[in-house]
């Protein structure tokens, strides 16, 4: 371990930050975590976790144990800082910096020279420069890359993660690290602390490639699954099983087409490509499509339910649409955690709300409806309760592992979009 990193300061403690925190206490630093949520900070100054991921419990449960994590509310002084905050885009899919802005004005007052600051959310390009400006602006005592270049009093780096959801603690160790310093120095300084524990390599470049990589890598996956999305549809309209001209193809030596699902979710491959797009309008084309094929997917699910709908309501005349019940399996954009951002379930699930009388969701990884699927018709239930009800209609949206056929008792004549194939 570098000597010079004795204690860092992690700003954000959600699904990247406080794994992140976790992992560096566990490896010998102090850390002090920093988030604006009171109750994240309470739960993990018990030892306990807000979020789920494996291993996460037992792993935060002994670093606070130790006194090697805290969490507050507020910065403290420290070697390095760590900035793990949101980056969401606006209406018109222009990045929202607004939370790396307040990170950056609630750090400055605690920098000293000689400290390092590390953006680690995924950023547009320029958004590591953007940060160092802010953070210039608020202390002109203090000298930056971009005023004094190697001289600068304090380092900066861009240092994306590249974790997948499930696996975040394995992966945080084994995965290879992209270190984007503004400096050779803030690069090399950076790359030290993350060898800490990083077990892959540490490539060091600048902090725009960084940034252009993480994106890059996300918009690469976000194509691929555009082309099995699409490739889904086009095979309802020609009345061909999607799901066996995909495996066929693939026992080609060179072709993997990946499964289609109800869209995309999540924080990064629902994000990221808009701030490539949002960058260079004009030259992202496949990129932006890409985009746009997978947020229409979630509109094709609901036509689908609804044709379900109506020949439902035409095989049983005696019944209106007041009376059909329906049952969504899943919430979490992606199958076995908590997750729910940007999923495409939850906006499947919101508008069929609008639609339908009678709504179940089965999402066994949260224990109420998130606020957006309060003020409606929806009704969470666990598993087996979906098993006594008389449900018409069964959606699997999420291929969560309690939700195979075998387990949920249902038939594939009652599903009407399903990404198991057992």
């Amino acid at each position: 371990m570098n000597n010079q990193f004795k204690h860092i300061c992690v700003i954000g403690l959600g699904y990247i930050g406080l794994p992140t925190a976790a992992t560096f206490a566990a490896h010998g630093i102090k850390v002090t975590g920093v988030d604006v949520n009171q109750h994240a900070v309470d739960m993990i100054n018990q030892g306990k976790v807000h979020i789920v991921e494996p291993d996460l419990d037992a792993l935060v449960k002994v670093v606070v144990a130790k006194g090697m994590l805290s969490a507050r509310t507020k910065p403290v002084e420290a070697d390095a800082y760590i900035v793990a905050v949101p980056t969401p885009f606006k209406d018109d899919y222009q990045p929202d910096l607004k939370y790396i802005e307040a990170a950056s004005k609630a750090l400055a007052p605690y920098l000293k020279p000689g400290n390092l600051v590390i953006l680690e959310s995924t950023s547009p390009v320029g958004a590591t420069e953007q940060m160092a400006a802010w953070l210039a602006e608020a202390r002109p005592d203090l000298t930056f890359p971009e005023q004094a270049g190697e001289q600068a009093d304090i380092l900066v780096a861009h240092c994306p993660e590249r974790v997948l959801p499930g696996k975040v603690l394995q992966e945080l160790i084994s995965n290879d690290r992209i270190i984007g310093g503004m400096t050779q120095l803030s690069s090399t300084a950076a790359s030290n602390l993350y060898k800490t524990f990083v077990q892959g390599g540490c490539i060091e470049t600048n902090a725009r490639t960084a940034e252009m990589c993480k994106l890059t890598e996300n918009s690469f996956r976000d194509v691929n699954i555009a082309f099995a999305n699409e490739l889904s549809i086009i095979c309802d309209k020609l009345d061909i099983n999607v799901w066996e001209l995909i495996a066929l193809a693939n026992r080609h030596p060179r072709v993997n087409i990946l499964q289609p699902g109800p869209g995309v979710g999540g924080h990064c491959i629902a994000v990221d490509p808009w701030f490539i797009v949002a960058k260079t309008p004009e030259q992202a084309r496949l990129i932006r499509t890409a985009r746009e094929v997978n947020d229409a997917k979630p509109e094709w699910v609901i036509d689908q339910v609804k044709i379900k709908i109506a020949e439902f309501l035409q095989a049983h005349p005696e019944k209106t649409i007041q009376d059909v019940t329906v049952a969504c399996y899943g919430l979490a954009f992606k199958p076995d955690i908590d997750d729910l951002r940007e999923s495409p379930a939850m906006a499947i699930v919101k508008k069929l709300s609008k639609e339908l009388n009678s709504l179940y969701v089965i999402e066994p990884n949260i224990n109420e409806l998130p606020n957006l699927l309060k003020d409606s018709n929806i009704r969470l239930i666990d598993l087996n309760d979906a098993k006594q009800l008389n449900i018409d209609i069964n959606i699997v949206l999420v291929a969560h592992k309690e939700f195979s056929f075998t387990k949920l008792g249902i038939h594939d004549e009652k599903t009407v979009f399903c990404l198991l194939k057992d």
